[in-house]
């Protein structure tokens, strides 16, 4: 399945688990919120403020910056950037893939350290992406979904002899 499918969907157990981990680690970190989209820049979802942000453009606008640093990734002869920071002059941002399908955007301040988001968010990285590994591989054993309509066409003519 190539990165960007979006042919998997969430359990309510799963969306409580992740909301929990991005908490969690906005929490420990005390960054101002976190967003995951997908590779394809659909917003999977938001959790903390994100003040006055449109966030389906920032979602947009994420999976492309993500797109391109793999390619420039590529032309120094590397695999992919599995991370990437942007530093403003009052907020700032860390980016980073999650099982190569989904990217983990983190918005802080100068309330917390790069250093610290850092440390924290390897954690939640892998957390989250043993989460998703789970719901890509639900997805996958799940197949073609079954033909609800299969026999109908039987069953309408026993209706109409």
């Amino acid at each position: 399945m190539t990165a960007g499918t979006a042919n998997w969907s969430f359990t309510q157990d799963d969306f409580t688990a992740i909301t929990e981990s991005l908490r969690r680690f906005l929490g420990e970190t005390k960054s101002l919120c976190a967003l995951l989209v997908d590779r394809s820049g659909q917003l999977v979802t938001t959790v903390g403020d994100a003040p006055g942000l449109d966030t389906t453009a920032f979602a947009t606008l994420t999976a492309a910056d993500f797109s391109a640093n793999d390619q420039l990734a590529k032309l120094i002869g590397e695999n992919d950037f599995n991370s990437l920071f942007h530093q403003g002059e009052k907020e700032s941002m860390y980016l980073s893939d999650i099982a190569r399908r989904v990217i983990l955007v983190v918005l802080f301040d100068n309330r917390t350290t790069l250093g610290l988001v850092r440390l924290k968010m390897k954690q939640t990285v892998d957390e989250l992406s043993k989460l998703f590994e789970a719901v890509f591989k639900r997805a996958a054993g799940a197949g073609a979904p079954p033909n609800i309509l299969a026999g109908a066409d039987d069953e309408i003519d026993k209706l109409f002899q």
